[in-house]
């Protein structure tokens, strides 16, 4: 029932969507103008991130609101680990800003998981509060003003400079992080954690160490969200703690609800459609003396209270309706 209600199995339907998908993100370079191309890096940048979250929310059943932290975090130790005067190697601050990342969240981690439940979710964001203000009021780490970094990394056999190279290094880190996932969720470790979200108790009961598969999810999910900060700061140049503020935390988390919980395919399609909605709520014309544009969250948030009502599944749930009517009706 669980791999049914979070939609852990696709259909081929939805496979086969996911393979349009993937067809239109191969081909977006060649037909997109480089601000849309770089545009939809930038999605497949929070496609990551919120795929990280969702190994903690819909895989593993604990709700963070501090997750940006990490994120942020790999930003700040790219921006430290690159020389004003060159590039810094690709395959060294990589590794790198993704471990100060899972080292950050193993720390966090080791004290907000024996918590549940509300007391998570303030925790959570009481730890990357924290982490926002040690950066926002220090000076000697960038304070409100945030740090340029000048240099791409310096990947040697690809020039990551050329934005169509970045856009396809990006795009090969989504589809690496998404397999991964799709094994991890079938592996033995991924059918404890879903164990976890349906009943924690039962699986301690079981003789499972609850406590070590949190954390560990937890660490692994900081690391993944450490990758697309890495992407996110190689990309537009510059950190900021608001990379790692409450409000992109929350970003996240509505991305991951607009997909669907639970597979990882709804996370990134939550993340594309989160991102497209933004933009196009922001560009809404002025009616009357009341500009639309200016209250773009509030479009949004109706948006996101209309679908959890209507389809609680997210979108990839309305999807998978939409192809098995299809289906139907055609048999």
């Amino acid at each position: 029932m669980s791999a049914t209600t979070h939609l852990e199995v696709l259909p081929r339907s939805l496979q086969a969507v996911l393979v349009l998908g993937l067809a239109a993100l191969l081909a977006c370079p060649f037909v997109a103008s480089d601000f849309y191309t770089q545009m939809v890096a930038r999605m497949m940048v929070l496609a990551i991130f919120a795929m990280s979250l969702d190994l903690l929310q819909g895989v593993t059943g604990l709700v963070s609101l501090g997750h940006a932290a990490f994120f942020g975090l790999a930003g700040y130790a790219l921006a430290f680990l690159t020389p004003q005067s060159e590039a810094a190697s690709l395959w060294w601050t990589l590794p790198a800003a993704m471990g100060a990342s899972a080292v950050a969240a193993l720390v966090i981690g080791f004290f907000v998981v024996r918590t549940r439940g509300i007391y998570f979710i303030m925790v959570t964001m009481a730890f990357a509060q924290m982490v926002f203000y040690l950066f926002f009021d220090n000076k000697a780490l960038g304070g409100s003003d945030g740090l340029y970094i000048n240099f791409k990394p310096d990947a040697r056999v690809v020039d990551l400079d050329d934005k169509r190279v970045f856009y396809f290094f990006t795009l090969a880190c989504l589809l690496l992080v998404y397999a991964f996932l799709r094994r991890l969720l079938w592996s033995p470790f991924g059918r404890v954690l879903a164990g976890i979200r349906i009943n924690e108790h039962r699986m301690r009961a079981l003789g499972y160490g609850t406590f070590g598969y949190k954390l560990a999810a937890f660490t692994l999910a900081g690391a993944l969200a450490g990758l697309a900060g890495y992407l996110w700061a190689a990309q537009t140049g510059y950190v900021n703690p608001e990379l790692m503020g409450f409000q992109m935390s929350a970003h996240a988390l509505m991305m991951v609800i607009l997909g669907g919980l639970g597979n990882f395919a709804g996370a990134a399609l939550g993340a594309f459609a989160f991102e497209w909605l933004l933009h196009w709520f922001k560009d809404l014309p002025q009616i009357g003396g009341f500009d639309a544009g200016k209250h773009w969250q509030l479009w949004m948030g109706l948006f996101i209270v209309a679908l959890v009502t209507f389809a609680p599944r997210g979108l990839l749930g309305l999807v998978d309706r939409a192809t098995r009517g299809r289906e139907h009706r055609d048999g």
